[in-house]
C-alpha cells in the first residue's frame, strides 16, 4: 500500500492554519507555526496560489485562503438538492404572487435555472429549467453577483468597459452595475425592470446555507403592468420573494435573520 505524500500533508496543514485565522498570515508566521523551512513553505504557497487555493495581499504580502478553496467549500449543495429543498416554497410563492417562479444557481458565468414553476393561470408558458441567464441583466443574476462571493470573480464580462445590452434598460456600464449591486446588498433583494426582456419585471432574493453563504437565488417574474403600480415596483411582491428565500434558507440550516 502506498504511503502518505508529505507535500500534500503540508499543503493541507497550511490550508487548515489559514482557515483557523480571521486575518492573513505572513510567510514567517506560517513557517514558524508549522515548523517548516521557509523555502519549503514558500514553494507550497506558490503552488497553492497557482491553483487558486491561496491568495497573497499585494500591499502586506500576507497570505489568505483563495477562491478555489471557497468553491470547494460552498458547492456541496448542487442544483438538484437545492431544487428538492425548495419545491414546496417555490410552489407557495407562485400561488401567493400569481407569477412564475424561478430558482437559479451560479454556473459558468451565468445563472442556471434549476427549477421553474409556471404562473398559476391558463396561459401558455414555456418551461425554463436549464436556461442560462446573464448575471448583470437578470434579478437572479444580480442577487448572485451581490451575495455569492464567487460570482463576481467568475464574471469575465464584468471586466469589460461595456456589458452586453439586451434592451434599452439593460445596465451596460460597469460603474452603474457596481452601484446597483451595492444597492442590492443594502436592500437584501434585486430587481430587473425590463432589462432582459421588454415588458417583463423580475424580483429575486438570496438563498443561504447553514454558513450564511448564498448558494442560489429565488425570484418571480411577470409583466410590468402586474408587478409595478403608479409608485413603482410592488413591495408586497418583494416581501413574498424575501419570505420564500428565508424559508428555503432555514430548510438549509441558515440561522433566521
Amino acid at each position: 500500500m502506498p504511503g502518505r505524500i508529505q507535500s500534500i500533508e503540508r499543503a493541507a496543514a497550511i490550508l487548515r492554519l489559514m482557515a483557523g485565522g480571521a486575518r492573513g498570515l505572513s510567510l514567517a508566521e506560517i513557517s514558524r507555526s508549522l515548523d517548516l523551512p521557509k523555502g519549503t513553505t514558500l514553494g507550497i504557497l506558490r503552488t497553492l496560489q497557482h491553483v487558486g487555493f491561496v491568495e497573497q495581499d499585494e500591499a502586506t504580502g500576507q497570505y489568505q485562503l483563495g477562491g478555489g478553496v471557497l468553491r470547494l467549500g460552498t458547492r456541496y449543495l448542487d442544483g438538484n438538492e437545492l431544487r428538492t429543498r425548495a419545491l414546496n416554497w417555490a410552489d407557495s410563492l407562485a400561488a401567493r404572487s400569481g407569477e412564475s417562479v424561478r430558482i437559479g444557481t451560479l454556473h459558468e458565468e451565468r445563472v442556471l435555472v434549476v427549477h421553474h414553476v409556471f404562473r398559476p393561470d391558463d396561459s401558455r408558458q414555456t418551461l425554463e429549467v436549464g436556461t442560462l441567464l446573464p448575471l448583470h441583466a437578470s434579478a437572479l443574476g444580480k442577487t448572485l453577483m451581490a451575495f455569492d462571493p464567487l460570482a463576481l470573480a467568475e464574471e469575465s464580462e464584468f471586466e469589460r468597459p461595456e456589458l452586453p445590452g439586451y434592451t434599452e434598460r439593460t445596465i451596460t456600464s460597469r460603474t452603474a452595475l457596481t452601484a446597483e449591486l451595492e444597492s442590492v446588498r443594502a436592500n437584501g433583494w434585486a430587481a430587473e425592470l425590463e432589462e432582459l426582456v421588454e415588458g417583463e419585471v423580475a424580483i429575486a432574493a438570496p438563498i443561504r446555507d447553514r454558513r450564511g453563504t448564498a448558494v442560489g437565488a429565488i425570484g418571480l417574474s411577470g409583466a410590468v403592468e402586474r408587478l409595478c403600480d403608479d409608485r413603482g415596483l410592488r413591495m408586497d411582491q418583494v416581501s413574498y420573494v424575501r419570505d420564500a428565500a428565508r424559508s428555503i434558507s432555514r430548510e438549509l440550516g441558515a440561522h433566521p435573520w
